[in-house]
């Protein structure tokens, strides 16, 4: 779909996570280690807050990117990306939002146009928020807890660990990666591209 913002913005690229240092490398902030590893592959600062949130820009051929890193703590998710999209007039299939995914294992990736929370309340906030789950995702395999009686906050706020850590960090910039592709070459093939094994 060909769109132009009034805003000066087409798309926002959204990047979930928790703020502050006790939450950093935690499966729940796959979303901020992407934002990290595409500023560091794009050479962009995301570091200006506007909107409850860290932001920055990123230019891919004539489309103008507004990066986000929500500071509303995951639950609220939705209250940026919400504020941000009225003031650009960006339409929700234009808020790509980058996530964990813990029925994913660690380090695949799954790329879709559009869908259900998934009982991630980041995405559930941000449903809210746009009154619309017609927004593209891109969520980052974290892994299952492992065992079914394990607290699943506990898990999704623990660290990375050896191996895991290693395949994060691969996983992050591919997820930077796929942010990029999706925005300047259309969902599918950001799918048949992405969504295949590691």
């Amino acid at each position: 779909m060909l769109f132009k913002s009034t805003g000066g913005y087409t798309w926002l690229a959204v990047f979930l996570g928790n703020p502050g240092p006790r939450y950093a490398g935690t499966r729940h902030n796959a979303g901020f280690m992407a934002a990290d590893a595409l500023a560091k592959a794009r050479d962009i600062r995301v570091d200006r807050l506007r909107f409850h949130a860290l932001t920055g820009e990123l230019r891919l051929g004539d489309q103008r990117v507004l990066v986000m890193k929500p500071q509303t703590y995951m639950n609220l998710s939705g209250e940026a990306v919400a504020a941000a999209a009225r003031f650009y007039k960006i339409p929700p299939e234009h808020v790509l939002v980058v996530s964990d995914e813990v029925s994913l294992p660690v380090g695949r990736l799954r790329v879709r146009p559009k869908g259900s929370a998934g009982g991630h309340n980041g995405l559930k906030s941000i449903i809210e928020a746009l009154g619309s789950d017609a927004f593209p995702r891109i969520r980052i395999g974290v892994g299952a807890p492992p065992h079914p009686d394990y607290d699943m906050a506990d898990w999704v706020l623990g660290v990375f660990h050896d191996r895991e850590a290693e395949e994060m960090a691969a996983a992050a910039e591919r997820a930077a990666q796929a942010v990029e592709c999706y925005i300047t070459q259309g969902a599918e093939r950001a799918m048949n591209r992405f969504n295949s094994k590691a």
